[in-house]
């Protein structure tokens, strides 16, 4: 049977045709400053933006040090009539104020038993790209991006490296073999099998259809059961969902039809898929619901059309872009109505430069509690979450009233639950309650508020609770 299943999945990669892509990148600064962009972008960034920006190059706080600057044309199309969309994809001097944040935010390195993937939860996340059609300035991989230097566990610095497909392939057949032999759970760690990985970096969507079928082949091959691909490339470049693509995907699942695929996605703001009038506001559809861009939709009817996908969102809560009700009921309400499930909206990372992006932790909560009022149960499924260093943490109430003879709550409390715990998940739903800052944007604004830590998220924020990763499964 396995043989069987090699020769046919050679002849499946044998088959598959990569699409040709006119994404119109623009990538960096260069062309603005020359003015050699075309017509339609002069002005996209103004002259005294050009110079603000030009004056920090090659200094300490070089914009494009921090994170590359990179756009398509599909997305700058989007962004002339969205300042939402512009303060995603924009340079800005505010980027570089405060540098101050994490190398390594979530200490991912130290659970990377192999180069390019991270086992820090149930499932493995893969970097396979190292770029993206478009670059958001607040992203949370700008270290990987930027090819920044990193410490590792064993005291060496490098840049993350992108994982191969043979060492990833190697690593989870004797993981899950360890844990076969060991009677269900790994004899190290105490996880169980790995049954599913995120191919993530980058995004995945920048590759060829060729590349990501050997992925998914080798993944598959190697046991793994759901397989999610993170993208914003229904927001960057929606055009690469194409027939291609569909049809590797159709010959791909006719050759392992038990595994299932997620397309993690990722939209902001409804600016990025909904279109909007001369005076801003979206066109309703005479059906119901708003009338959605053209390519962006067809992607979509594509995907959710496949019993077998599965597609969410998830999105960070950002100041300038999102920090919106409005805009975020509008998008969850979006998003639901056609097919794609309302995952996770995330708290700032501890990322370099965090401090430009970071809305306080108190103020996210109360602006999603305040965009599901008016959504059904099924649209308002997401959940806040930050990511500590143990694990993602569910921002899982705030209080507007003190809690009497509780030393620190005179003024509410917030209460974290830790949703996602490393390894085999020893703190899970374990929860912190701290008193209330609403200026804190990180953990560490409630360092001196902590009043009951039985999820010991600030036991050193989790530190000494890391364990490294299967490095010999």
């Amino acid at each position: 049977m396995r043989a069987q299943k090699t020769n046919f999945s050679a002849v499946f990669l044998d088959g598959v045709e990569n699409g040709k892509y006119n994404r119109g990148v623009i990538t960096g600064l260069k062309k603005f400053y020359e003015g050699s962009v075309s017509e339609e972008m002069v002005g996209f960034y103004s002259k005294d933006e050009l110079r603000d920006i030009k004056q920090l190059d090659g200094t300490d706080r070089d914009l494009q040090a921090r994170m590359p600057v990179k756009i398509t044309q599909h997305y700058f199309e989007q962004a002339q009539r969205s300042k939402a969309i512009q303060t995603l994809v924009k340079a800005s001097p505010k980027e570089t104020y405060d540098l101050d944040g994490a190398s390594d935010p979530g200490k991912q390195m130290s659970y990377s038993p192999v180069e390019g993937l991270i086992h820090k939860y149930e499932l493995g996340l893969i970097y396979v790209a190292s770029t993206c059609s478009a670059h958001c300035r607040f992203c949370y991989r700008e270290e990987l991006i930027a090819k920044k230097d990193v410490k590792r566990p064993d005291g060496t610095v490098a840049p993350k490296g992108l994982a191969q497909v043979d060492d990833i392939v190697e690593y989870i057949i004797a993981h899950n073999e360890a844990v076969e032999k060991n009677g269900g759970r790994h004899p190290e760690t105490n996880r169980e099998k790995l049954r599913e990985i995120l191919m993530s970096g980058g995004d995945p969507m920048v590759l060829g259809n060729r590349n990501i079928a050997q992925w998914l082949v080798g993944l598959a091959g190697a046991g793994i059961e759901n397989i999610r691909i993170g993208t914003k490339e229904l927001a960057f470049h929606p055009k690469r969902f194409d027939s291609t693509f569909f049809a590797m995907l159709d010959q791909f699942h006719e050759a392992f039809p038990v595994v299932n695929l997620r397309m993690m996605v990722h939209f902001n703001h409804p600016d990025e898929f909904l279109q909007k009038q001369q005076d801003g506001s979206y066109l309703e559809h005479p059906d119901g619901g708003l009338v959605w861009l053209s390519d962006t939709k067809a992607a979509v009817r594509e995907l959710a059309g496949r019993a077998w996908i599965n597609i969410d969102n998830q999105s960070p809560i950002i100041a300038g872009i999102n920090d919106d009700p409005d805009a975020l009921r509008i998008m969850q309400r979006e998003l639901k109505r056609n097919g794609i499930e309302n995952h996770y909206f995330f708290c700032g990372r501890d990322i370099v430069g965090h401090k430009a992006f970071n809305v306080p932790i108190e103020k996210a909560w109360q602006i999603l509690n305040e965009s599901q009022k008016g959504l059904s149960g099924v649209e308002a499924h997401a959940r806040l979450s930050i990511t500590h260093y143990k694990g993602k943490t569910e921002v899982a109430a705030v209080t507007n009233t003190p809690f009497p003879g509780v030393k620190g709550g005179e003024n509410g409390v917030v209460i974290f639950k830790l949703l996602r715990s490393v390894a085999d998940a020893p703190d899970r739903c374990k929860v912190t309650v701290v008193g209330r800052n609403p200026d804190a944007i990180w953990f560490s604004g409630y360092d001196d508020r902590v009043i009951m830590d039985e999820a010991e998220l600030y036991s050193m924020y989790g530190i000494e609770s890391v364990v490294q990763g299967d490095s010999q499964p």
